[in-house]
């Protein structure tokens, strides 16, 4: 039955699929697209990992009173451009125009719950999900317009949000078809989806439509969100990661600071409530002179990390084992190496916010959180509530990619809302409570073997790893938002996160007769968790510094030396391209080009990156001059993003690999500010030039980590070709290069 809603938009946005038209679909529909689609390859597969979740089409889309079309995606913006791309998909499939379509990301009870926005997922789960259900709608606004104009579906076509006959004597809009209705049946294959041939918008360059906005300033993020009668909180953060609170006088806090409206303290937890910002922030500064903190010495000799973490380390697991290791011909030349790096911040340029509002029945919550379902979990856990008490919209805030202090900074904001209720209530972290309290990416320790036979190819591969966790990104654990170890009732962690990160790409993409990989994994002094390309970035700095080490060994030009022991035509085409766009590159002395390549996951998109550097033997100092990427992420949605994605990437990984590392003494964290932590600044940010290898017949994947593992590599190995010199501990200094 199809129901005619009474109903405002804002209703109909709240009440989303309770309208539906949900007949089944007529075979004549797929007669002539099936046909395309046999011939063709049939690269989906499975459906999407996120539409298998939510698999009905108004799950997806919805077609608003004036005929243009909303779609739901619980994928955050996070400066990768997914909301283009999203865009771009559902305006193929449905014929529409780029301005016909709204695309609505991220809020509990509205979109779909689509977990993490992480691991390059946006375009392969959600995107590829949008297009699926758009496609599937398609086919349903055929099948009605075919009977409301008394035509057959051959002859009709889609027009710019209308169906006509191909005579053009008779139209409807979207919204005439259905007449106030919804589409509300499961995506099943198959689904005839357009076919590259025909795309009008799918693998252009089409700017996204926030950047002028914000050139402009007029781009709002959840550190601008301002609500009417809104307060301003900050959380006073213990000295250190074990100190408990054992006092705190707030007897001459109201004399010495105006505005001030609450206090809470639970536990070691304690936040103040004021009227305007800075009185918020004068309180705590007030309060950490009168706080009294019991404390220990918790934190290893920063000097000896690399000691202490293998000391505390578990017996060794075995993830790839083939041929035999111990089996290879003795009189091989065989050659050792080791690597590691240290801890990296995400280094967000604006720190966390949260905003939060208890009106006595639901508490609201406003997040640039990654993943505002699980962190929905997390807080209900923590706070004892029921899920459905807890409404979380996503809010953009300043790019990051990884678990950051979103989560944190909201789940701060929740727990004052609820002392303080009926006003909107914001947390504003510090530069220094950013910086000493974030989750980071944790150190890792790599150590390679390799044995090269008579032909100078490798004979024995063995890869070992020490590495922590790389998530523990808020879920249904209350444990891995910060204040739940402080509140009176402190919860412990249940798990250990995603252990698999730590030896991602660990795994050499080259084919070797003899293969081993290990794992190691501790559980290190500092707070840990997902930061971008998890362990791939450490990883393949070693693979690939190793990999450029034994081709000098063997003789062998660095990119021929990989291309040897590759099998797959799409990861030997990066390497070809690179060296293509590279030869011609004049050098003078002292100045190197080096090379890396990896496949993200050693499953989804392949990038070669390449370095050129100059190097000053006398005072080390390391001038990046020029980086290129070349880059295959199968079927290209959105040129221009994929490019953006690929151009930041190797940017901050740059950053990384010369500048970045966490320093500690045994109690506390001492990078408390950018003087502490350096990072690029424009005038170091060398020129990064991007090729992309488009597939259209080939899967689509996401962009956003995959340049990433091979930058610190490509660096390390301009700078030998430079100097001669190899330096394996990141960053590399100049003191390195001196030393």
């Amino acid at each position: 039955m199809i129901e005619l809603p009474n109903t405002s938009r804002r209703k109909f946005l709240r009440n989303i699929g309770y309208l539906s038209v949900g007949f089944p679909l007529i075979s004549s529909c797929f007669a002539e697209q099936e046909q395309k689609i046999a011939e063709r390859k049939n690269f989906y597969g499975d459906l999407p990992g996120s539409i298998r979740n939510a698999n009905a089409v108004n799950a997806w889309l919805q077609v608003l009173e004036d005929g243009r079309v909303l779609i739901f995606s619980g994928k955050v913006e996070l400066g990768q451009g997914i909301r283009m791309a999203i865009c771009q998909v559902a305006a193929e499939e449905l014929d529409l125009e780029l301005d016909q379509v709204e695309v609505h990301l991220a809020e509990t009870g509205v979109t779909p719950d689509e977990g993490y926005t992480a691991g390059s997922g946006s375009v392969p789960n959600s995107a590829m999900s949008v297009r699926y259900a758009a496609a599937t709608a398609r086919q349903k606004l055929l099948e009605l317009a075919s009977e409301k104009l008394n035509t057959t579906i051959e002859n009709l076509i889609f027009y710019h949000g209308t169906v006509k006959t191909k005579s053009g004597s008779q139209s409807l809009n979207f919204a005439e078809i259905l007449n106030g209705a919804q589409i509300d049946m499961e995506v099943k294959k198959p689904i005839p989806v357009k076919v590259s041939s025909d795309y009008q918008y799918v693998g252009k360059a089409i700017p996204r439509k926030d950047i002028p906005k914000m050139v402009r300033g007029e781009s709002v993020y959840i550190q601008d969100l301002r609500f009417p009668g809104m307060l301003h909180a900050r959380v006073l953060r213990p000295p250190s990661y074990q100190a408990k609170l054992i006092d705190i006088d707030f007897s001459n806090l109201g004399t010495s600071v105006a505005g001030i409206l609450k206090t809470h303290v639970n536990g070691s937890f304690v936040g103040v409530i004021a009227e305007r910002e800075y009185q918020a922030v004068k309180a705590v500064n007030f309060l950490k002179r009168v706080a009294k903190w019991e404390e220990t010495t918790a934190l290893p000799n920063e000097a000896a990390l690399f000691d202490h973490l293998k000391s505390i380390a578990e017996p060794a697991q075995t993830i790839r084992n083939e041929g035999n290791f111990s089996s290879v011909n003795p009189e091989n030349k065989t050659f050792k190496a080791s690597y590691t790096k240290p801890y990296l911040m995400h280094g967000s340029i604006g720190p966390g916010c949260g905003i939060a509002l208890f009106d006595d029945e639901i508490l609201h919550v406003w997040s640039h959180s990654q993943g505002i379902y699980p962190m929905r979990r997390a807080l209900a856990a923590m706070l004892k509530m029921d899920e459905d008490k807890i409404h979380v919209t996503s809010v953009p805030g300043a790019g990051c990619f990884g678990h950051s202090t979103a989560d944190d900074a909201a789940a701060d904001a929740a727990i004052l809302a609820l002392a303080y209720p009926g006003k909107h209530i914001r947390v504003q972290w510090s530069r220094q409570d950013e910086h000493t309290w974030e989750p980071y990416g944790t150190a890792m320790i790599m150590e390679m073997e390799a044995s090269l036979d008579e032909n100078g190819k490798i004979s024995a591969w063995k890869s070992d790893v020490w590495t922590d966790s790389h998530s523990m990104r808020p879920d249904s654990d209350p444990a891995t938002l910060i204040d739940a170890s402080y509140l009176e009732n402190p919860v412990q962690l249940r798990g250990r996160g995603y252990l698999g990160g730590g030896h991602r790409n660990a795994d050499p993409y080259y084919s070797f007769p003899n293969l081993q990989v290990n794992a190691h994994f501790f559980d290190g002094p500092l707070r840990i968790s997902s930061l971008r390309s998890l362990g791939s970035y450490a990883n393949i700095f070693a693979i690939e510094s190793f990999m450029d080490e034994l081709a000098s060994q063997a003789g062998k030009d660095p990119i021929d030396f990989r291309i040897a022991h590759l099998q797959d035509q799409r990861a030997i085409a990066t390497l070809k391209k690179i060296k293509e766009i590279t030869q011609s590159e004049p050098l003078e002395v002292n100045e190197g080009i080096g090379f890396a390549f990896s496949r993200y996951k050693n499953n989804t998109a392949y990038c070669t990156v390449a370095a050129k550097v100059n190097v000053n033997q006398k005072s080390g100092e390391i001038i990046l001059q020029k980086m290129w990427a070349v880059g295959d992420v199968g079927q290209i949605i959105n040129l221009d993003g994929i490019k953006n994605q690929f151009e930041g990437g190797v940017i901050q990984a740059a950053s990384w690999t010369l500048f970045e590392q966490v320093h500690f003494t045994k109690k506390v964290i001492r990078s408390e500010d950018w003087n502490d932590y350096p990072i690029f600044r424009f005038p170091m940010i060398p020129e990064v030039e991007v090729h992309m290898i488009d597939r259209p017949e080939e899967k689509a994947e996401g962009g956003g980590e995959v340049s990433m593992p091979p930058t610190g590599a490509a660096i390390a190995n301009a700078i030998f070709q430079a100097i001669g010199k190899r330096v394996n501990d990141l960053p590399i200094t100049a003191e390195k290069i001196v030393g």
